[in-house]
């Protein structure tokens, strides 16, 4: 039955969501999405159930294995036009992280980003049609971000023209490669190459696991499930110990590095290739990111609006939660950084497309600005989602904290995006880094790439109202002016740091947080711009182009408030702009009110695909909060065995 206060909600709504719908996910790819969607709620195979919280670890792996399988067995099927779009396909369709997500999110680009022509040729059509399942493995139980210590060996022997791989200490064990632990049949593992007694460091090689006729691991591969982890259920995160086991030496990937038959090492194409695959990895978790911050902000902003708590007054019908300010503040704002995450991720993978395009041709010049922008924003937008997944569970009050809300899992199963692909500390101090160099360059004089410009760009802000705080050059004037001095700040706390330390790395530690602190305001600036830019740039209706630049504003201002510290430390604004910005933000709110529904709904996010009995698109919270509390294993029994083993010994007085 659907809620009256959704349907109300919906009425409000000044735009048409199917408009939004069509430039958030592009007009073809929607149609694609819709299409997948059909076929997934007229497949029976693919139901995932409502009992699905209530399942035991074993039971939600083969879940989610038989959802992969299905959605696989779809895409066979389908004439996609590049990777990205398959690679969607499988992140919409996928309901929840499995066993084939590194399948296509690693092992997949890695085959073509470092395989010869010879080697995409023989492995890609075989991972593409899944008669393979790859996983990826580089972290060990003792190295995880410092690849260059990773112990495991690959050590060639010119006399049959195969590397031998080994595991020689313990801590040199695979560990946390997601689906190698039950469903992979092959690797891609990041071992030390040695030939000729000369050890050449990580390089990557193919490594089949397990048997294609019963998938029983091969001889000298010990290879299982590391056990139960806070999110990631479905996922058979693995270990791997590898004992002299022997590949052809084909099998390592020689696209870039290459080892002869007599064994001698060369490098036959850049080595800055390499990082193509880790950054379009990075430019993924990007688009990602908002992906599942849309999902928390839908169940969280469809909760609030059919909540109602508290009479203003007596005799009064109770507010929504939707209509307290505070409650506002949190969401909105959350919802203006999905939108935002959307545009943002979409533009890193443009970006890493044409870059691609450039590397082919032997120009790496655009390499340094893509490697410090995708680290970066990897960082921020992973953070930012894993941080609103819990506030949008604490907007829900105690139901937010039941498994069936489905934000327990949803944060548990993004929570690790915070670490995977490269700590987010360590991106942005990868990014500070970046920008360390652009600022010495600014200072001889030197060329800038365009996206640090604004660090010899002259930035004049007028203020005279608080209504000037909503004009677009003048948002992105101000978070110009507190990242070049926040750069700056860092550049000069590191030289003294030079001077006194004789050690690099013990100047560098010593200005780690003030890095920290500037790479994030420069990815913070790219959000803000990105998104502002964006959003005018859209053909659409009226409508549509006033809530995304209501939208994109707020994503502004509310970064501002949050943040006014560093925006007045910096001379960026004064203690009086600060007030005008909240004043800003809080008008906003009120725009924003009527169109938040509409605006989750322009997610257009299944049931199916959100799992959350508040989330439902018919506001029928109630009813299936019940349903799914009586769906509880332990309401089977009306009275369970623990009563007879230990409850009513105590109630009797007798002794246990």
């Amino acid at each position: 039955m659907l809620s009256r206060d959704l349907y109300s909600e919906r009425m409000k709504a000044s735009f048409v969501v199917e408009e939004l719908t069509s430039i958030i996910y592009g007009k073809e790819a929607n149609e694609r999405r819709k299409k997948a969607f059909k076929e997934a709620l007229n497949h029976h195979d693919f139901d995932v159930g409502d009992d699905i919280c209530y399942l035991d670890r074993k039971e939600y792996y083969e879940r989610g294995l038989k959802c992969a399988t299905q959605v696989a067995t779809w895409k066979r099927g389908m004439n996609f036009k590049s990777e990205v779009e398959r690679r969607d396909f499988s992140m919409i369709l996928g309901v929840f992280p499995t066993g084939f997500s590194v399948h296509h999110s690693m092992f997949e680009p890695t085959l073509k980003g470092q395989g010869t022509k010879e080697q995409q040729d023989r492995w890609l059509p075989l991972a593409v049609d899944y008669r393979i399942i790859g996983s990826y493995a580089q972290t060990e139980l003792g190295h995880g971000t410092n690849v260059r210590g990773i112990e495991t060996t690959a050590t060639y022997d010119p006399k049959t023209e195969e590397f031998i791989l080994n595991s020689p200490t313990v801590t040199s064990t695979k560990f946390w490669a997601g689906g190698m632990g039950k469903t992979a049949t092959h690797v891609v593992l990041i071992a030390r190459l040695i030939t000729l007694g000369k050890d050449y460091g990580p390089h990557a090689f193919i490594v089949q696991l397990r048997s294609l006729e019963d998938h029983t691991p091969l001889p000298g591969v010990t290879v299982g499930d590391i056990g139960p982890k806070m999110g990631y259920a479905a996922v058979d995160n693995g270990f791997l110990q590898l004992n002299n086991v022997r590949i052809p030496r084909m099998q390592m990937l020689m696209k870039n590095f290459q080892v002869s038959p007599s064994g001698e090492y060369s490098r036959v194409g850049s080595p800055k290739l390499i990082y193509g695959t880790m950054i379009f990895v990075r430019a993924g978790i990007c688009r990602e990111s908002s992906y599942v911050l849309s999902k928390a902000v839908t169940i969280a902003i469809r909760y609030s609006a059919v909540r109602r708590q508290t009479q203003p007054k007596p005799g009064a019908e109770e507010l929504q939660l939707l209509d307290y300010q505070t409650q506002q503040y949190k969401l909105f704002s959350l919802l203006a950084a999905a939108y935002a995450g959307t545009f943002v991720g979409d533009y890193m993978l443009r970006f890493y497309r044409e870059s691609m395009e450039k590397f082919s041709q032997k120009d790496f010049e655009i390499l340094p600005e893509l490697h410090a922008t995708s680290a970066g924003m990897k960082a921020l937008l992973s953070d930012r989602t894993a941080s609103g997944i819990e506030v949008c569970r604490r907007c829900c009050g105690g139901h937010g904290y039941l498994a069936a809300s489905g934000l327990p899992s949803l944060f548990g199963d993004y929570a690790p995006a915070t670490t995977y692909e490269g700590d987010n500390t360590v991106l942005f101090l990868q990014t500070a880094r970046y920008l360390l160099k652009c600022a010495q360059r600014a200072f001889a004089g030197e060329k800038l790439p365009v996206g640090v410009m604004y660090l010899v760009e002259e930035q004049e802000i007028r203020i005279a109202k608080s209504s000037d705080l909503t004009r677009p050059e003048v948002l992105i004037g101000i978070y110009q002016n507190r990242a070049k001095q926040l750069i700056k700040a860092a550049a000069s706390k590191f030289q003294s740091n030079q001077e006194k330390f004789s050690e690099a790395f013990d100047a560098w530690n010593a200005s780690s947080v003030q890095l920290v602190a500037c790479a994030k305001a420069h990815c913070q600036l790219f959000a803000v711009k990105t998104f502002i830019e964006t959003a005018a740039s859209k053909v659409c209706t009226f409508g549509v182009q006033r809530v995304l630049k209501m939208l994109a504003t707020l994503q502004a201002l509310h970064g501002i408030v949050e943040e006014s510290g560093s925006f007045l430390q910096t001379g960026a604004l004064t203690p009086q702009h600060a007030e005008m910005a909240l004043e800003q933000t809080l008008e906003l709110l009120k725009l924003i009110r009527p169109e938040a529904v509409a605006l989750v709904d322009a997610f257009d996010l299944p049931d199916f695909i959100l799992r959350s009995v508040l989330g439902r698109y018919d506001g029928d919270v109630y009813t299936h909060l019940l349903r799914s509390a009586k769906n509880s294993p332990l309401n089977k029994q009306e009275v369970s065995d623990g009563y007879y083993k230990y409850l009513r010994p105590l109630l009797k007085g007798s002794k246990l």
